[in-house]
């Protein structure tokens, strides 16, 4: 399956919920930007692509059983959304497995560990500033202790005014 079977699948999925479509759609664009820029290899770009797509999937099983999208509960229902996803896509095991970890761990802001983990964390949360309207210190701060590309520290500071 390709990056573009994968969108065209996990819209479907999303049943219309426009909401949630934009908001995949532009963590995919911001994570697709800054691997390209980051010059990341194709194999972890892919990984990233489609964990960029997926990270929220579990966002409509969240509000139906919990009433909320608490970032937890978003991880742990993730992970066993997106195994399922994923699972006739004739995507490798290995594949599947670091997609399912990033999406069981896209709230987790300590320990990360590879590109595609950093950028997903990044390109969420270039989206989630605006979407939900965080202050300049909230992105200062995110800044200083969590963006580490040279491309996600650019596009912040560009976007948000910051110095």
């Amino acid at each position: 399956m390709t990056v573009a079977e994968v969108t065209k699948k996990m819209i479907e999925y999303s049943n219309g919920n426009l909401h949630d479509i934009n908001h995949f759609m532009k963590v995919y664009g911001y994570a697709k930007t800054i691997s390209e820029c980051e010059n990341v290899d194709a194999d972890t770009k892919e990984i990233l692509e489609v964990a960029a797509l997926l990270h929220d999937i579990a966002c409509p099983l969240c509000r139906e059983k919990y009433g909320n999208t608490n970032g937890k509960y978003q991880e742990e229902e993730g992970k066993i959304l997106t195994a399922e996803f994923l699972k006739d896509t004739g995507y490798s095991e290995e594949f599947i497995n670091r997609v399912v970890y990033l999406v069981g761990h896209h709230h987790t802001l300590t320990d990360i560990k590879g590109e595609d983990y950093q950028i997903l964390i990044e390109a969420d949360y270039l989206v989630n500033a605006d979407e939900s309207n965080y202050s300049k210190e909230n992105i200062k701060n995110m800044l200083e202790k969590v963006f580490k590309t040279s491309t996600g520290i650019s596009l912040l500071k560009s976007m948000y005014g910051i110095e």
